[in-house]
């Protein structure tokens, strides 16, 4: 890593630890080398605070957002974790760090496989990626105790709900196509608990009980 690169990782760190309370997670996240999950052309560019994209109409988000979106799933050691948007990869490998086992869903093929590569690089051998279905998420492969859906939709997906573990924390973006409010549902022994996280915006969520593809 360049002398550049280096002290911009240790501003974005420190910048994080002073804003959130979220200590386990911004160590996995320092583990994790956002610079091999962006294109070569926005390296110079990997520990800013802000998304870069990477293709294919897709971003990796800004690590604030990262950081906060992970922090809020409370992650224990013996986690199962649904993702939802693999894109680049990057948010898959620090719950990786964090959970027992993260299925990653990705809608396009391309990215799926970028992601696999650069995963199994960094030997990240609890992650699945796979390819988005007709059903939002991973049926086949649920309960589980955490969501992360990293793109926006505009309800709360049925399907996703149902994914759930009892005691499962789920954190997605809920709104229009070009901003959102970001929500974290709890899921209770007979309901679900829904708070705000505060505005984000991301690109829309594809599928079946969330935006249609155009």
């Amino acid at each position: 890593m360049s002398t550049e690169l280096e002290r911009g990782k240790k501003r974005l760190f420190e910048a994080l630890r002073r804003e959130l309370n979220a200590g386990k997670v911004i160590d996995a996240m320092e583990r994790v080398p956002r610079e091999l999950f962006v294109p070569q052309e926005s390296r110079h560019l990997s520990y800013e605070d802000i998304p870069l994209p990477i293709g294919e109409g897709q971003t990796i988000s800004q690590p604030y957002i990262v950081a906060l979106m992970t922090n809020a799933l409370e992650l224990k050691e013996e986690d199962r974790v649904l993702e939802l948007g693999t894109g680049s990869g990057y948010q898959t490998a620090i719950l990786s760090l964090l959970a027992r086992k993260v299925y990653s869903m990705e809608r396009i093929a391309s990215l799926a496989e970028r992601a696999r590569v650069l995963l199994a690089l960094l030997g990240r051998t609890n992650v699945e990626v796979r390819m988005s279905g007709r059903v939002l998420g991973c049926p086949e492969e649920a309960p589980f105790d955490a969501i992360i859906v990293t793109a926006g939709t505009p309800r709360l997906p049925r399907a996703l709900l149902e994914q759930m573990a009892p005691g499962g924390r789920m954190v997605i973006p809920v709104g229009s196509a070009r901003e959102q409010d970001l929500m974290k549902v709890v899921k209770t022994d007979d309901a679900y608990s829904i708070s705000s996280l505060g505005p984000c915006r991301f690109v829309p969520l594809v599928g079946k009980g969330a935006w249609d593809e155009t």
